[in-house]
């Protein structure tokens, strides 16, 4: 008893460390982007929110974070659609080379992105789509599909078929049975694949910076532009938003699987 403790104790340790690890360098620019210089500099020599007005009001943010919520939501839908129809199907078949093709679904989440970006420039530029918000969509789409298909499988390891096969039997379409039975169980898994996908669409730059033109900038290449051209606080501001929008969908995903966990009966 004493030892699993122990064991435990070590374990808690070493994560909180490794998290601090990662953590702490990011913090850093939080206190920085309330910063009163025009300048980047520790310690600051005073609070303002200037780089955050200048961030709101600016034309050029304005429509970079616009074009970063449009292309989200069109991965977003996209990615849930077919990540969730993916993931049931698998579920339901048992057939050879299913394994095969799972990883194969997946990918994306390993291949490097750089030949993801090229490969997407090569295929959308005969298409007309290379410099628009709806091909930078599709592309981000099968980035976050995966994340939407490991999700929902998840949470379908533990979704009794009974349920779907009583429906059936009452005389319940398979569409039917889907809709009210299947989906609200699994809502949980999907509504986290959701959060998943949109982040991932949300703070991709590398495809971004092959498949949009100057008007279609989207928040991350809009701060890398402005590294590379002229270091601004207002990146600092930018990127603190970005980490509440992170830290708040990962706690939202966290009360999700808690939710799930509770519909499943083993909280």
């Amino acid at each position: 008893m004493m030892g699993e403790r122990i064991r435990g104790i070590l374990l808690w340790s070493v994560s909180l460390l490794v998290i601090a690890f990662l953590v702490l360098p990011l913090l850093v620019i939080v206190p920085i982007s309330f910063s009163s210089a025009s300048f980047l500099s520790l310690p600051i020599p005073g609070v303002s929110l200037r780089w955050y007005e200048a961030l709101l009001t600016s034309p050029a943010w304005g429509r970079a974070i616009l074009n970063s919520l449009i292309v989200g939501a069109i991965a977003t839908v996209i990615a849930v659609g077919l990540g969730t129809l993916a993931a049931v199907g698998l579920h339901r078949n048992e057939f050879r080379g299913k394994a095969l093709l799972m990883g194969v679904l997946i990918s994306p989440m390993i291949v490097p992105i750089v030949i993801v970006a090229l490969g997407s420039y090569f295929f959308y530029a005969p298409l007309g789509l290379s410099s628009s918000l709806l091909g930078l969509g599709l592309a981000h789409a099968a980035l976050g599909a995966p994340f939407v298909l490991v999700t929902v499988s998840a949470t379908l390891t533990g979704f009794d078929a009974n349920y779907a096969r009583a429906a059936a039997s009452l005389g319940a379409p398979p569409l039917a049975v889907f809709r009210r039975v299947t989906l609200p169980i699994i809502a949980p898994g999907v509504i986290s694949g959701a959060l998943f996908a949109f982040v991932t669409s949300f703070d991709e730059v590398v495809v971004a910076l092959f498949l949009t033109g100057p008007l279609q900038r989207t928040l991350p290449r809009q701060m890398f532009d402005g590294i590379r051209e002229n270091i601004s606080p207002t990146i600092l501001a930018a990127a603190t938003l970005l980490i509440v929008l992170a830290v708040g969908l990962l706690l939202t995903a966290e009360m999700l699987r808690r939710r799930s966990q509770r519909l499943r009966g083993i909280s």
